[in-house]
C-alpha cells in the first residue's frame, strides 16, 4: 500500500508542477473536509479549478480517467462547493470548474500526463 501511496503523491506533485508551469496559480493541495479531499485547487485567470489527479503505472485496469465516474464527478462538485464556501476571498467573481489530470507510467516524474479541462458534472 505504501508504494501505491508514494506513486499517488508523486503524481500529484507532477500535476501541480505541470499546472504551475502552464500559468496556473496553485492555491491548495490535499484540502480536506468532512466530505472528502480535493487533490489540487488552482486559479487560471478568472476561474477557480478543482483538479482530480489519477496516477496509474499501466492501463491494465483501464485509463485513469475511467475512475472518474458520475458518482465521483458529483462528489468533486460537492467538494468544490465546500471549498468555495470556506475560501470566498479567493473565489470572488470567478467561475468554477472541475479538471482531471491523468499521470500514466511507472515513474510519475517522467510518466505521460493528460489534462482534461472542464469535466462534465452530472
Amino acid at each position: 500500500m505504501a508504494d501505491k501511496d508514494e506513486l499517488g503523491r508523486a503524481g500529484e506533485e507532477r500535476a501541480a508542477r505541470y499546472l504551475a508551469e502552464a500559468g496556473y496559480d496553485v492555491v491548495a493541495r490535499n484540502w480536506r473536509c468532512a466530505a472528502g479531499e480535493i487533490d489540487i485547487v488552482a486559479v487560471d485567470a478568472g476561474t477557480v479549478v478543482v483538479v482530480e489527479v489519477k496516477t496509474r503505472r499501466t492501463e491494465a485496469f483501464g485509463h485513469p480517467f475511467e475512475a472518474i465516474d458520475p458518482r465521483k464527478r458529483a462528489r468533486l462538485w460537492r467538494l468544490a462547493m465546500a471549498w468555495t464556501a470556506v475560501h470566498r476571498d479567493i473565489v470572488q467573481h470567478r467561475r468554477l470548474r472541475i479538471d482531471a489530470i491523468a499521470v500514466l507510467g511507472a515513474d510519475a516524474r517522467t510518466a505521460h500526463l493528460e489534462h482534461l479541462v472542464d469535466v462534465e458534472v452530472p
